[in-house]
């Protein structure tokens, strides 16, 4: 695997996916980058940590065959901006992460459209349909639980195997110094931890998931992501779930079941205690469903998806 030493990372332009078009969108002062093919219905993809949108390498070409899919890099990971963080977490809240989406996509001319998510694109999805009701038609969500059900369910296992998202929100700047000293090492190991048995990511994909994480900001950005996952958007999931406010679209739920969210939640009964309307499939794989089960996630799209 690369690391941090591996010159050819620290110096490699950005991997790119064939046919699609490359654009910075402006949204607000903060520049999303985004990946654009195909004709059709809208549909939006939004990758986890710590990825940018090459996540949908193996899933995107196939729905854009009749969809318009936008692969986008959340802010503060990929090639979009990386603001700086701020002390009350509302920088990298997932309201705010949430509304790069929708006016990216409104930008590119879709005022409404699906989303597919992972990870931490899922949960910017989950705040995103809760702040911008009507805007998104039909939700995929893989292999999380909602971020309120997650701390205010915390079990052994959770704090062991996630512990990251408790080291990432330390606040005395432990997490920044450290990842910094080898990005590629954590890069790696993070990944090797959450996928399933016998599973990898081609190196020349997670050469790039590294040598956006060299990119200046990406770490306090992701940093500040996680810390708002245990602020501002524990406040705003409270809010929400004190107000009786729910998903109101259809919702799909695909999770691994050599993760922690298979063998530690029951997925589907969880998320409809956030959504009325859910659906969900157990896919063999760790954390990593798009990348590791291409064929069955473009399947269970391609049955799920308008």
């Amino acid at each position: 695997m690369p690391t941090l030493d591996d010159e050819n990372v620290a110096l490699a332009p950005p991997m790119r996916l064939p046919g699609f078009e490359y654009q910075l969108v402006d949204v607000d002062g903060v520049a999303i980058n985004c990946a654009v093919k195909g004709a059709g219905p809208p549909l939006l993809f939004l990758h986890g940590y710590p990825q940018n949108h090459l996540t949908w390498r193996h899933v995107a070409p196939r729905l854009a065959e009749d969809h318009t899919v936008v692969l986008a890099d959340l802010r503060g990971y990929g090639d979009s901006a990386k603001p700086v963080p701020d002390d009350a977490g509302l920088v990298y809240s997932k309201r705010s992460m949430a509304r790069d989406q929708v006016g990216l996509m409104r930008q590119l001319g879709f005022g409404q459209f699906q989303v597919v998510s992972h990870d931490r694109g899922a949960r910017v999805a989950h705040r995103l349909v809760l702040d911008h009701p009507g805007v998104v038609t039909r939700l995929v969500i893989m292999d999380i639980v909602p971020t309120r059900h997650v701390l205010t369910h915390v079990t052994l296992a959770v704090a062991t195997t996630n512990y990251f998202w408790f080291f990432l929100a330390a606040r005395n700047g432990a997490p920044e110094h450290m990842i910094a000293t080898d990005p590629g090492y954590w890069v790696t190991t993070q990944t090797a931890q959450l996928l399933g048995a016998g599973a990898s990511i081609e190196p020349a994909v997670m050469a790039d998931y590294i040598r956006c994480f060299r990119r200046p900001g990406t770490i306090a950005g992701v940093c500040a992501d996680f810390r708002s996952a245990v602020t501002a958007d524990l406040a705003d999931d409270e809010q929400s779930g004190v107000a009786g406010q729910k998903v109101e679209c259809p919702v799909l739920v695909l999770w691994g079941t050599k993760g922690l969210v298979g063998p530690g939640y029951d997925p589907v009964s969880t998320w409809q205690l956030y959504a009325p309307d859910v659906v969900g499939r157990a896919l063999p794989t760790g954390h990593f469903v798009p990348e590791e089960a291409p064929d069955l996630v473009t399947a269970a799209l391609e049955d799920f998806l308008d």
